[in-house]
């Protein structure tokens, strides 16, 4: 059985910064790509950055230049370095992460519990 556990949320200013964390654990083999997503209320699930087991990259256009996605393949930990944060980025964050377990050859995806990030003042 695999977990990925978020931590980091909260409530801040605008302007201010955030660090998320997402720890993967259980039966891991390997994993491929990383990511993390967000549902503002009302809103659509949306991709906000990914990062590769090599270390590339992708970015949703909102967070390009404030928001920095990073990863530590020792820990199976994957981090996002949120800065300049605005009202609109008011949302659940979720981590996923798309991994072999030793139980099975098949790429799934995994999914964490969310993290609350409320930018208010």
């Amino acid at each position: 059985q695999v977990q990925l556990v978020e931590s980091g949320g909260g409530l801040v200013q605008p302007g201010g910064s955030l660090r998320l964390s997402c720890a993967a654990s259980g039966s891991i083999f390997s994993i491929a790509a990383m990511g993390w997503y967000r549902q503002a209320p009302g809103k659509q699930l949306e991709l906000v950055a990914v990062i590769t087991s090599g270390g590339s990259t992708n970015y949703a256009d909102s967070v390009k230049g404030r928001f920095t996605v990073s990863r530590d393949n020792a820990k199976n930990t994957v981090y996002l370095q949120m800065n300049s944060l605005k009202p609109e980025d008011t949302a659940v964050y979720y981590c996923n992460a798309d991994l072999k377990q030793y139980s099975s050859s098949d790429l799934g995806r995994h999914w964490g519990q969310g993290t609350q990030v409320t930018i208010s003042s």
